[in-house]
């Protein structure tokens, strides 16, 4: 920590405390302004997919002002010994992780520990001078210094310009072992996969593009060093525990093995369970090293855990009158900060989120000033600011095919508004 900001630092802790947490509250649709034949609607369509064998499984949550009006699991978690889905099944997340990881960041901005336009090298030398891929037209790359540093906030908007290992210098990056997003099966800490990381080059110049990759997880090297702690530790003290996200993890607790929900995948049009091992490995959350802690893809979570943490967002950052984030910090999350790069119609990315802009553009039911994002074992969640919601829906589902779940939830959600 730089020495000025330590005083800072020990000011906040002795403001803050622990909090004590409660639970999302239950309240009839009704009461919500939701139609129970819009969600039984909702719940005809979830049951379908199962019996037509496109998902073996799903958990779907829809909050309304902090009140829980539909929780419900659909089919089986485990489909060969006919385990039922449960509403606190433990799911991969994946890259919801990042939105937790970027709050988390907000947070030690708080307290001092960093700034987000503070150099990234500052806290990780490696990343003082990095290097970029240029393309040629002779189908070849050359490696060139960046043009600025790489700060803190690009880690956040994913304009580091680093990918998944899948972009110019794809080839660097596969020698050197480095791809896919997934990291929970690797025998190393995350700080020393991403030290190796800066001496590859990027795709992109910092602030120059939108390149989706391991932004989240150099962000996540950086918040241990800041914090001086192990980032499952950092989340815990920071986010699981004042908010009682009890069933949120990196790896599983043994006693909770039997509640993580099974993983599957599309192949040639039917549903087949993932192997144990490989990218998409069912047994790494269990059985892994446990050393590896991915701020971009690695948590596992249930639904109601999740909508926890976007409740407190949507509340501005208080949790039951607990002040977990500060309202300023949200407000800053919540925003686009790409300016002029390119992104998606009618959308922006914010700290951690993408954020709805113009919902004509973007074409879809929403509202200005959504957040939401989404999971690589297909899954999805959204913050909607002016209807006072939060959505998650849970399967567990690599590769996914055309399945049309997530777009079904968000228009039978909206359809079952009737205030």
């Amino acid at each position: 920590m730089r020495p000025q900001r330590r005083l800072v630092f020990i000011l906040c802790l002795i403001v803050v405390g622990p909090a004590c947490a409660q639970s999302l509250q239950t309240a009839s649709p009704s009461s919500a302004g939701f139609s129970e034949r819009g969600l039984a609607r909702l719940s005809s369509a979830l049951e379908s997919y199962v019996d037509e064998g496109q998902v073996a499984g799903s958990v779907t949550l829809i909050a309304r002002d902090g009140n829980v009006v539909f929780e419900r699991a659909f089919g089986r978690r485990d489909i060969a010994a006919d385990d039922p889905m449960q509403v606190d099944t433990l799911f991969r997340i994946a890259s919801q992780t990042k939105a937790i990881a970027s709050a988390a960041a907000l947070i030690l901005q708080e307290e001092g520990r960093l700034l987000i336009s503070d150099p990234v090298g500052d806290y990780l030398p490696e990343f003082a001078e990095t290097t970029v891929a240029v393309a040629r037209e002779d189908g070849g790359y050359d490696v060139v210094p960046v043009k600025r540093a790489i700060t803190i906030r690009d880690l956040l908007t994913h304009t580091s310009g680093y990918d998944y290992g899948d972009g110019v210098a794809a080839d660097r990056w596969a020698e050197a072992g480095i791809e896919g997003y997934y990291f929970s099966d690797r025998d190393e800490p995350i700080r020393e996969t991403v030290r190796r990381m800066a001496s590859l080059p990027a795709s992109a110049h910092p602030g120059e593009a939108w390149v989706y990759g391991y932004s989240t997880d150099i962000l996540g090297a950086v918040l241990e060093v800041a914090a001086g702690q192990p980032l499952d530790d950092l989340l815990a003290s920071r986010l699981f525990e004042p908010l009682g996200m009890k069933d949120t993890h990196f790896y599983l607790p043994p006693d909770k093995r039997g509640r993580l929900a099974t993983l599957y995948r599309i192949i040639d049009g039917q549903l087949d369970r993932a192997p144990e091992k490989g990218l998409s490995g069912q047994g790494a959350f269990v059985d892994g090293p446990r050393k590896s802690f991915s701020a971009g893809a690695g948590l596992l979570s249930t639904a109601r855990d999740y909508a926890t943490f976007l409740q407190m967002i949507l509340d501005n950052g208080e949790w039951n009158g607990v002040r977990i984030m500060s309202r300023k910090s949200v407000e800053l999350m919540s925003v686009s900060h790409l300016g002029d790069i390119e992104f998606r119609p009618g959308q922006g990315f914010s700290l951690g989120f993408s954020v709805v802009e113009d919902v004509g553009d973007r074409g879809v039911l929403g509202s200005i000033g959504e957040l939401g994002w989404g999971g690589a074992y297909h899954s999805t969640y959204w913050i909607d600011p002016v209807e006072r919601l939060v959505v998650v829906h849970l399967t567990q589902l690599r590769p996914a095919g055309d399945v049309d779940d997530q777009q079904v939830v968000r228009s039978l959600v909206y359809s079952a508004i009737n205030d």
